[in-house]
């Protein structure tokens, strides 16, 4: 392919999601594979749903995500201003230029006056399109109306017979019946342009190749052709991705799911699978096989992978649920490639997020005896905090090995007692291989010993390798708590 320009062009009007992830990342793709741009652009016409902070979330959502882009709002570019609401000017000559050639016209209608005849058609079981009272005023008389101050929008001016055809990349020829679309609002009574004109003016200015976005846009993309044939100008290759499907498979994913997910350790907001634990190559990787595959095997791809592998042509349009057992399945995997460090200097954030004061040295130790059991990184709180929170106060009861009497768990404890004292320090190879010769003598099981031990000296059933564990926790703090445990044991 000959180098392409795409565009990103996410609403800060909330969280950024799984769904603009997937188009971010399948655009970056395409473009360093073809040695092109990737170009970032905020559309913030839509001020009443502007949130605060949503477009720096955005930022800090790609860069973690790795997905850096060639031009935007926060570095510039030949081609800005690329925040939509710097560009009013922009859409108002476009807008006048369309008017003058009668492909658009000035509509003066209340919303009341709208709101009846959508009613009145529906009475009817007609289409609930805009009835074209003031596409038949001539321009001077519309003109004298702006003149004089009259609120107005601008509605371009949709062919009312014959068809339009479109062309998808992966869905081929789509064709409309003219008279089934409508006259749609494409600069608003306060000058601000619409989605359909302000994203048809900016991808051409911009010089961009391909428009790469949710299938959820394809109602009206044959707009969007129109305005550009409006104009004269050469469209984009349109490329329409599949929707999420929610876990079940039932029903579009949305935002309003997302609360439900969240209490099962999940959620659809990147900024929230960060603090989840997740790794971002782990997102990547998934992601794009939620509407992509190399082939019909291959599971693992680094980002340099898929720039490599990636194109458009194996994209596929069919709607594809949320599988999150995938999604755990890749994290875990992407954690077990971690060097032992790296692993430490990431799990940290997460006890620090808790307030558990966990040093790196230890963490280092701990690293490996944890990562082959950690699906996401916030799951090492629970299997290794004990190496850093106060010891638990046990009972009697919990010290107890599976069908053993209370003199049989304290003969246990004894007998490790009396093993480990002689031992010149509780490395793991040489307390294992002395505990294991000791359960024979005893004539227990090893679950029974170790769950003992296990409870003893960690205060947990679970928890990691047990004498990788008593190497970390050491002698002094291993003996003192089975000294701790066998006078628990004692019989009265």
């Amino acid at each position: 392919m000959d180098p392409v320009r795409v565009r990103f062009a996410p609403s800060p009007t909330g969280h950024l999601h799984l769904g603009s992830a997937r188009t971010a990342l399948y655009d970056y793709l395409i473009a360093r594979k073809t040695g092109g741009q990737f170009i970032l652009r905020i559309e913030d016409t839509d001020r009443k749903r502007l949130v605060e902070g949503a477009e720096e979330e955005i930022y800090k959502g790609l860069r973690w995500l790795g997905l850096d882009w060639d031009e935007g709002p926060d570095i510039g570019g030949p081609f800005g201003p690329y925040r939509q609401s710097e560009r009013k000017e922009i859409y108002q000559q476009y807008a006048r230029e369309l008017i003058e050639n009668n492909h658009a016209y000035y509509c003066f209608c209340s919303p009341e006056r709208l709101n009846d005849v959508r009613l009145e058609k529906q009475k009817r079981k007609e289409l609930a399109v805009y009835d074209g009272t003031c596409r038949r005023l001539t321009l001077k008389e519309a003109l004298g109306r702006v003149a004089a101050g009259e609120k107005h929008v601008v509605r371009f001016k949709t062919p009312k017979s014959g068809t339009t055809t479109m062309t998808d990349l992966l869905r081929g020829n789509i064709t409309v019946e003219n008279r089934m679309l409508d006259d749609y609002i494409i600069v608003k009574s306060d000058g601000l342009a619409l989605y359909h004109l302000a994203a048809t003016v900016d991808d051409h200015l911009m010089k961009i190749t391909h428009v790469i976005r949710s299938s959820e846009w394809l109602p009206t993309a044959p707009l969007h052709c129109l305005i550009h044939r409006a104009f004269g100008w050469q469209e984009p290759v349109w490329v329409h991705l599949s929707v999420f499907l929610k876990p079940s498979g039932k029903g579009k994913m949305s935002k309003r799911d997302a609360a439900e997910l969240i209490k099962d350790g999940h959620s659809i907001f990147i900024k929230e699978l960060e603090t989840l634990g997740y790794l971002s190559e782990a997102v990547l990787n998934w992601v794009a096989l939620m509407g992509w595959s190399y082939d019909d095997h291959t599971e693992f791809f680094t980002k340099e992978e898929l720039v490599k592998k990636f194109s458009l042509e194996r994209l596929n349009p069919s709607p594809a649920a949320i599988n999150f057992q995938k999604f755990d399945y890749f994290n875990a995997n992407y954690i077990r490639m971690l060097g032992d460090v790296e692993l430490a200097n990431m799990i940290k954030p997460f006890f620090d997020s808790v307030g558990i004061k966990a040093d790196l040295p230890t963490l280092i130790k701990i690293a490996p005896i944890i990562k082959e059991r950690l699906t996401t990184l916030d799951d090492a709180i629970e299997m290794a905090g004990l190496f850093f929170k106060p010891f638990p106060d046990l009972s009697p009861e919990v010290l107890l090995g599976k069908d053993m009497s209370r003199e049989e768990s304290r003969s246990v404890i004894q007998a490790t007692i009396s093993i480990f004292s002689d031992l010149p320090e509780l490395s793991k190879d040489l307390s294992e291989t002395k505990m294991r010769e000791t359960v024979e003598a005893l004539g227990f099981s090893a679950g029974q010993v170790f769950g003992i031990l296990r409870m003893a000296i960690t205060g947990q059933k679970v928890s990691p390798p047990l004498f990788e564990s008593i190497e970390i926790i050491g002698k002094k703090v291993v003996m003192e708590r089975l000294e701790k445990a066998q006078k628990l044991l004692q019989v009265e």
